[in-house]
């Protein structure tokens, strides 16, 4: 293997820590960012690769020529929408350098043409609101309550997607969606549309359970990435809390009683 200078070890460095950011913004686990960045290492020539990872930023040094020269570089990670196309994008990306001795240059061209594979939002709202609805069916809601159920959902999901589309901080998205998903939803017990109103209640609000930060964390901890275990864990519970306080809003409102 040739021998990098400084200037190419650092441009191998700047490549590794985008991919590596890429993936920790769109959703992926921390164990599989840490696996990509140092196969990516060392399919573009350097000896190995440190990671250190924060739900916020990226600590990345590389380590070439026998370990005597490394480079380290920063980058912070900003909030963005889960979306595994793109983490599925980067790994493919990093086994093609890997099978082909690929360059760079390649990576860095492949990185600026990686985008988001986004569904139609029309078909997202749809599918959002069938989904809860079919659930709210299959624990015992009748067809009045299915109805009100989608559409509860429905509305709620175009107005998640307006709030994100506005730029508005997650935790507030989370708050104002439940509370118009519970104040539709209410909707059906006040004006006496459905006899299992409890469990529309309940069903309208489940495109809002934050899973996969959940599920994340717990993924985080069990391989050994604590901060980043309690890091996302802390986000979905402050996701829930807001969740619930844009419910208890919802119902303090109406007077309800609750479910």
């Amino acid at each position: 293997m040739n021998r990098l200078t400084y200037e190419q070890q650092t441009k191998v460095t700047r490549t590794i820590i985008k991919a590596a950011v890429l993936m920790l913004e769109f959703g992926a686990e921390s164990r599989l960012i840490e696996t990509i960045a140092q196969r990516l290492g060392n399919a573009l020539g350097v000896d190995s690769v440190e990671v250190s990872l924060i739900p916020s930023a990226i600590v990345l040094t590389t380590l070439s020529n026998k370990q005597t020269q490394s480079v380290t570089t920063t980058r912070r990670a900003h909030h963005k929408p889960i979306n595994m196309s793109i983490v599925c994008d980067v790994q493919k990306m990093c086994y093609k350098v890997e099978q082909e001795k690929l360059d760079v240059d390649y990576v860095i061209k492949t990185m600026k043409e990686i985008k988001p594979n986004y569904y139609n939002r029309w078909l997202i709202v749809i599918m959002v609101g069938l989904s809860c609805a079919c659930f709210s069916y299959l624990n015992g809601a009748d067809w009045q309550g299915f109805a009100t159920t989608f559409l509860a959902s429905a509305v709620t999901m175009f107005v998640r997607q307006e709030l994100a589309r506005k730029k508005f901080v997650l935790i507030i998205t989370f708050g104002v969606t439940a509370f118009v998903a519970t104040l539709i939803a209410a909707l059906a017990q006040i004006f006496n549309l459905t006899n299992t109103p409890d469990i529309v209640l309940s069903s309208s609000v489940l495109l809002l359970a934050p899973g996969f930060p959940f599920i994340n964390s717990v993924l985080d901890a069990v391989k050994g990435y604590l901060a980043m275990g309690w890091g996302r864990w802390m986000q979905a519970v402050m996701l829930t809390a807001a969740t619930s306080i844009g419910i208890v809003f919802a119902f303090t409102l109406l007077n309800l009683q609750g479910w």
